[in-house]
């Protein structure tokens, strides 16, 4: 059996909301390295639980209640939080700005 990761998604780099980052998931680790096909080259592995079973908790709590009650083995890998800068646009344009690469 395998052992499953408990984990809380990382923001997508493509849109600035936070979406789907609120919620913990459970997925199970790889047994074997995915490799290419012989006949059309495409990347794949034979384990498909690690390929499409992918569990979401609202809590870590209770995913790792999920895993006990079921017999899986986990690990918790805990997020990291990012540091949030107050931003203002009317920085820009402060007169003691250090001058660094403008665009316009």
């Amino acid at each position: 059996m395998s052992i499953a990761r408990i984990y809380r998604p990382a923001k997508n780099a493509m849109q600035s909301g936070q979406a789907r980052t609120r919620s913990w998931v459970l997925e199970f680790e790889p047994r074997a390295a995915k490799r290419p096909d012989r006949l059309m080259g495409w990347v794949s592995s034979e384990d498909m639980q690690s390929d499409q079973v992918q569990l979401r908790f609202p809590t870590r709590e209770e995913a790792a209640a999920f895993a006990e009650r079921h017999g899986i083995p986990y690990r918790v890998q805990m997020p990291t939080e990012r540091a949030v800068r107050p931003k203002s646009y009317a920085d820009n344009f402060r007169p003691d700005r250090v001058i660094g690469n403008w665009t316009h």
